[in-house]
């Protein structure tokens, strides 16, 4: 029985689609991609600035001027041969019914609808499809009856099952735990049958006793994970152990710590990068700049130093700790000073360490679930020799527009990359701050 072809659509893409993902027109197989002009207008407004929206629309321009002639706005444009479909850019003036009143007022969403409207009365032999990172967009589409969607080419389909990095094993004989701690290792067959993940972490336990081991894909083996402490700060229970082990352990290049606030997330990072300071030619600490309420930075008082310290504040925070463990005249309180005098480490918006080189560092990125999955893969391709990164962040705390749970870098991170002999991952779910923290985590 001969296979059915499927039916073609067309796409029309909103901005938020092409801020999120430049080459999102290429991941829609031989279906066509249609362009309201009013996102071109809303992409010009974004092309100036460093931040991964502003390269995502700088170059799908020029992607656009690569490929187009003067005749696009009346024609269709072949995006790729026989694998993909075509791409034009749509007017939206001239349909029959109207977004801008039926919502009562004139805007660039109902531009945007107006423009997918007016297709589906030109296209009658195909469907018409609206895709958009932005909810409320996707909503109004559905209240004038067009099919809406949201972008999801590269997005985690299960969150629920997200890689952790860790298993809790119950044994009914203290075997398997005397032999770790007897031999410092273990064979892995010896705890589970599933196929090993590289440097994942055990936490082995038989009614009081307990041990804590980490499978090396090296030795194929679980290895015991003796106490430790960094810089005066010790881990207080097995994930923190874990996490400190990942970010000391010489071998593992890339790290992911993923908790919500309070469980020592960079903390833990920090002190293990001071902990390392001479193995490293620098020490980078930096988090994406997320104005409150999304508003620029542009609307704080003072120089761009001024406006920029209020979000590397908690950074600062997570320094002061770590120092006052010490006094004043010490070695450990003073050699901080001296490091961030000398700028051997330094504390910056993640926009102004982007363009430089990354070679002898360690290189914290600190609040990683704002970041687009495009902005991780930039950060982590510009790593030199014995340069390690290590991301940290709350995947259910998100505070950029069009980016949740599923679709975030960090999350898309962990989704992809977990098994590899060089990559490390420990989920951290016990609060650590305070007990009135972890109250108002729990019940509010």
């Amino acid at each position: 029985m001969p296979r059915t072809k499927k039916a073609k659509k067309i796409f029309v893409l909103d901005t938020s689609v092409l801020l999120y993902d430049s080459d999102a027109v290429k991941n829609f197989e031989k279906h066509d991609i249609a362009i309201p002009i009013t996102v071109l207008e809303e992409l010009d407004s974004f092309k100036k600035g460093n931040s991964v929206t502003n390269l995502h629309a700088r170059e799908f321009i020029r992607y656009l001027d690569k490929i187009s002639d003067a005749n696009m706005i009346e024609k269709w444009i072949p995006l790729n041969g026989k694998t993909h479909g075509n791409i034009r850019v749509v007017s939206d003036e001239g349909s029959t019914e109207d977004a801008s009143k039926v919502f009562g007022s004139v805007k660039n969403d109902h531009r945007i609808l107006n423009a997918a409207l007016r297709l589906r009365e030109e296209q009658t032999d195909k469907k018409v499809v609206l895709v958009s990172k932005d909810i409320n967009l996707r909503l109004k589409a559905r209240a004038l009856r067009l099919d809406a969607e949201d972008y999801e080419t590269i997005r985690i389909k299960d969150i629920d099952h997200l890689y952790k990095g860790k298993t809790e094993l119950q044994f009914d004989d203290n075997s398997p735990i005397n032999d770790l701690y007897k031999k410092g290792h273990i064979n892995h067959g010896k705890l589970e049958k599933s196929q090993p993940i590289s440097n994942h972490y055990y936490i082995l336990k038989n009614h009081s006793s307990s041990a804590l081991g980490h499978y090396n894909a090296n030795s194929k083996c679980v290895e015991l994970i003796k106490p430790m402490s960094a810089y005066g700060v010790s881990p207080r229970n097995a994930e923190q152990t874990f996490a400190l082990h990942a970010i000391m352990d010489p071998e593992i290049q890339l790290v992911t710590i993923t908790g919500a606030a309070g469980t020592g997330k960079t903390l833990l990072a920090l002190a293990g990068a001071l902990e390392q300071r001479s193995k490293y030619r620098q020490i980078y600490l930096a988090r994406p700049i997320v104005p409150l309420s999304n508003r620029d930075i542009g609307y704080l008082p003072g120089d761009v130093k001024s406006k920029i310290d209020p979000y590397m504040q908690p950074l600062w925070d997570n320094l002061s700790i770590i120092k006052n463990q010490y006094k004043e005249n010490s070695a450990p309180y003073k050699k901080i000073d001296e490091l961030v005098q000398t700028e051997k480490l330094s504390i910056e918006p993640l926009a102004y360490i982007r363009g430089r080189s990354l070679n002898n560092v360690i290189f914290i990125i600190d609040e990683a679930q704002n970041l687009t999955p495009h902005e991780i893969k930039t950060i982590i391709t510009r790593a030199g020799e014995n340069t390690k990164i290590i991301f940290t962040g709350d995947i259910f705390q998100i505070d950029t527009p069009y980016l949740d749970t599923q679709s975030n870098g960090l999350s898309y991170l962990v989704d992809r990359i977990h098994n590899n002999e060089i990559y490390a991952h420990i989920n951290l779910e016990k609060g650590e701050r305070s007990t009135l923290a972890n109250l108002a985590s729990k019940y509010l």
